[in-house]
């Protein structure tokens, strides 16, 4: 996958301990998951990225020619320090992210209440995401429109870094489109 190879010098290569424990439940995305996301979805030429890190894929969208808003609550070196939970401006164009996983339905929703019709909500989510009764409730209300499942396991990066095993867990694309309610589709990528 030659342009991968092209994205990985861009952003540069990434080893760490396997035992490390992420600060602030910092688990930086594979830049490959920005990558792959840009060939599987429309998304339109203005991005925010919500919680951006050291900028792994903002870099990729940047890369691929997308106007790029990055902000992280934490200053890691990449983007604006910003809260995005408690930001009240509306955003013209689409939210992408890897949240933080313990307020991954909060960063939905806040999204979705700042953005306007027809722009999406793209987050990079366990699928285990799925599952619960609160969840259940909140997908009634807010059905993705999409949902790609990586059909090979992507790597999250404990504070940043990334090992050189390979991933344990099973992530996915989900794709919110303000104001869709019809059937959640499941496609795989990868």
């Amino acid at each position: 996958m030659g342009r991968y190879e092209n994205i990985t010098r861009i952003i540069g290569s990434h080893n760490c301990s396997s035992e490390e424990r992420a600060d602030n439940d910092y688990y930086a995305t594979d830049p490959i998951a920005a990558y792959w996301l840009t060939k599987i979805e429309y998304l339109q030429h203005n991005i925010w990225e919500c919680a951006c890190g050291e900028g792994h894929l903002s870099k990729v969208f940047e890369h691929e020619g997308y106007n790029v808003r990055s902000s992280d609550l934490i200053d890691r070196g990449y983007g604006e320090v910003l809260d995005f939970l408690k930001t009240n401006e509306t955003w013209q164009g689409d939210i992408v992210t890897n949240p933080p996983y313990k307020y991954a339905q909060e960063f939905i929703e806040h999204a979705l209440e700042i953005v306007p019709d027809k722009s999406k909500v793209c987050m990079f989510l366990k699928v285990q995401f799925l599952e619960g009764r609160r969840r259940k409730e909140f997908f009634l209300k807010y059905p993705p429109k999409r949902i790609w499942v990586s059909s090979s396991r992507i790597k999250c990066g404990t504070n940043g870094k990334f090992s050189e095993s390979s991933s344990m867990l099973a992530l996915a694309w989900y794709v919110w489109e303000k104001g869709y309610q019809g059937d959640t589709i499941v496609k795989w990528f990868n």
